[in-house]
Formats: C-alpha cells, structure tokens, sequence
C-alpha cells in the first residue's frame, strides 16, 4: 500500500486478505476432517501424509497473519482505527463497510469452528494416548495392580493375560 492510500485501497486489501483467509480456512476444514478420520481409522500412513499440507496451510495462515498486522499499522499511520479489521472496517466511510464487516465476522466465526475443531482432534489423539498407555500397563503388570506406596509383596508378577498359569 502506498502513503497516499484512500479508503477505497483499503476495502480492497481487506477484501483481497479476506479472500485468501477464507480459502486457508476452506482447506484447513479439508485437513482437520481428513485428519480425523485418518486417527478413527488408524491410518498412520494418512496422518503422515497431511503433514506437508499442514506446513503450507500454516506458511499461509502466518501470511495472513503479516498482511492484516502491515495493513493495521498502515491504518493506524493514516489515523484510521487499527485494533482489529472488524474496527478498521466499521471506521471506513464508504458502501462496501456493510459486505466487508460481514466477511470479517464471517472469516472470525470460522476461525472459531476451526479452533474447536483442532481441540476435538487433539482430545482425540490424547484419549488414543491415554488408553494405549493403559493398555501398555495392563499387559505390562499382568492385569494386576501394582500398590503406589508401601513395602508390601508385590503381586505375582507374571502376565495373566499372556501365561497360561495365572
């Protein structure tokens, strides 16, 4: 954006920056649901196979990220309202504030759908966590409890669920 920037520039790169959001977002939806299913379904090779296009998505969300931080502080330089795009919007004067405050509230709600969506991926892959890890002690200990504290005898230590004998 050059200094002599009117307001109309602005309703263009917003709408411009907006844009691009809304794709990343559009293929984020795409991985986190890929994703999901790939851990429902066990598939190692599937998650693995995401990583390179969560890298890019992630190159272009931090993009996303320099452009709205360039264009507040050029907002704020021209004495505009600089503490958010849904501020830098409302404080335009011209017709396309109303379709313009609408995408950023719209790209906002989106991003919060995503934010949840990551966090039901990550429960996920730590509930997987956790119950491997119970698993792992199940076979470990023979199904039997070890005791926490004490100078007690130790259950036998054979694996029940492996020999025969217990």
């Amino acid at each position: 954006m050059n200094a002599t920037c009117p307001n109309t520039e602005f309703e263009i790169e917003i709408a411009k920056l907006l844009g691009e959001l809304s794709s990343v977002q559009d293929e984020l939806f795409e991985v986190l649901e890929a994703k999901r299913d790939s851990m429902a379904e066990r598939d190692v090779e599937g998650m693995a196979s995401l990583q390179p296009r969560e890298e890019q998505l992630y190159q272009r969300l931090d993009a996303c990220h320099r452009r709205r931080t360039t264009l507040l502080e050029f907002a704020g330089d021209q004495g505009l309202p600089n503490e958010s795009l849904g501020e830098l919007v409302s404080g335009l004067p011209s017709g396309n504030r109303k379709q313009l405050s609408e995408r950023v509230n719209d790209a906002s709600a989106r991003m919060r759908l995503l934010q949840h969506q990551s966090l039901t991926n990550w429960v996920l892959a730590q509930r997987s966590i956790l119950h491997l890890s119970q698993l792992l002690e199940i076979i470990a200990t023979g199904g039997q409890l070890q005791p926490t504290y004490g100078r007690g005898e130790s259950p036998n230590p054979s694996g029940a669920l492996v020999d025969r004998e217990a």
